[in-house]
């Protein structure tokens, strides 16, 4: 089952939530996908920005480190609490083996504490990297963050996410999905950037850029 039906089923079962939460987020992502400017965001060609961000045991990992080791692929998600971030993950490690044989290193990166990094990597049995953007950060200077209204913070607290205790702040933005294929000199060659948080990478589509990028 490809990526895209796992998540359409999520978005379906989504239409029979109570109107007091449906309505407010779909009005929200209504909003932002007609505001965002894509052009805003990292493009190819660009050069990815250095970071240095922790891992979900606390150590730090610098993108130097990672891309002394080869070409990245980094995937930004929302947060454990997203169920087509656990789905869009889940997929990606799926893949995993089929990256690494063709030694590209998969990174996911999110706002969310180490902690709950950890628990996003116990949760979907993840093997690769997954690491903490606090304060989104490295989000902001790629140009894919979206400043959640505030409309949503009464939906989050009936849902019983505490974005303020998993992301160790209160400025209730997330990432805009994204993920970038990098070479080993640090310049982006491809990227998957959608405001409709619904939509996300195939990682079939992630290996054609891989074998473009080796071809």
């Amino acid at each position: 089952m490809s990526l895209a039906t796992q998540l359409s089923a999520v978005t379906e079962n989504f239409q029979q939530a109570p109107a007091s939460i449906k309505e407010p987020i779909m009005a929200a992502t209504a909003n932002f996908k007609a505001s965002y400017k894509p052009a805003s965001a990292i493009q190819v060609g660009d050069t990815l920005p250095e970071f240095c961000l922790s891992d979900a045991l606390g150590k730090e990992v610098t993108s130097a480190s990672l891309l002394a080791q080869g070409p990245l692929l980094i995937t930004f998600y929302r947060g454990e609490w997203c169920p087509f971030c656990n789905l869009a993950l889940a997929a990606m490690q799926k893949h995993l083996s089929e990256f690494k044989a063709k030694g590209v290193t998969l990174v996911a990166i999110s706002p969310e504490l180490p902690n709950q990094s950890l628990s996003t990597t116990e949760k979907n049995a993840l093997k690769f990297p997954v690491l903490s953007d606090v304060g989104n950060k490295l989000a902001k200077q790629l140009g894919i963050l979206f400043p959640q209204p505030d409309t949503l913070r009464p939906v989050f607290e009936m849902i019983g996410h505490d974005l303020k205790k998993r992301n160790g702040d209160d400025s209730f933005e997330v990432p805009v999905p994204a993920t970038l294929l990098v070479d080993q000199t640090g310049v982006v060659r491809n990227t998957f950037v959608d405001p409709d948080y619904t939509k996300r990478l195939e990682p079939s589509v992630a290996l054609e850029w891989i074998n473009a990028l080796q071809g």
